[in-house]
């Protein structure tokens, strides 16, 4: 199963519900689509998940393909999930401005995901995702944490 996030953000992103149509796959294909309308009669569409659903969603599928929201990133990438993510554009009014691009930049630059720019073939990066390894995400909330209280004693 490939599983498709769109998040719970207030714009719309058909643009990547459109890319998903265009798979050429004998998967199925399940679309977490928020508040993005949408009809299908090739991907299943489910408006919103619980926590619980949303992890099982994810545990099940073969390759998530995301927005570029670092939640979602993080929760794949600690599950050891390929992750082919998409950011939402700000010239396309899917948000108030371009930071997911950023976002997607780093974590592809280091090893974590495979970005699906505007204007590539999801064909293409669904066949390069399928022999892709992930970097293992190790976080570093603790070290931000002990740096910030350092700081923070010292002002």
């Amino acid at each position: 199963m490939i599983f498709v996030s769109l998040g719970t953000q207030d714009k719309p992103f058909k643009r990547l519900i459109d890319y998903c149509e265009k798979l050429d796959t004998d998967e199925k294909i399940v679309v977490q689509n928020g508040l993005t309308d949408y009809k299908s009669d090739k991907l299943i569409l489910k408006r919103f998940l619980s926590p619980e659903e949303l992890d099982k969603a994810i545990d099940d599928a073969s390759v998530v393909i995301t927005h570029g929201g670092v939640g979602t990133i993080i929760n794949c990438l600690n599950k050891g999930k390929k992750i082919i993510a998409c950011p939402r554009l700000s010239k396309f009014h899917e948000h108030h401005n371009d930071h997911q691009c950023e976002i997607i930049d780093e974590f592809e630059k280091d090893g974590y995901l495979i970005a699906l720019r505007e204007g590539d073939d999801i064909n293409e990066i669904i066949k390069k995702a399928r022999n892709f390894s992930p970097k293992k995400y190790t976080s570093n909330t603790s070290n931000f944490i002990k740096k910030l209280d350092e700081y923070l004693e010292n002002i």
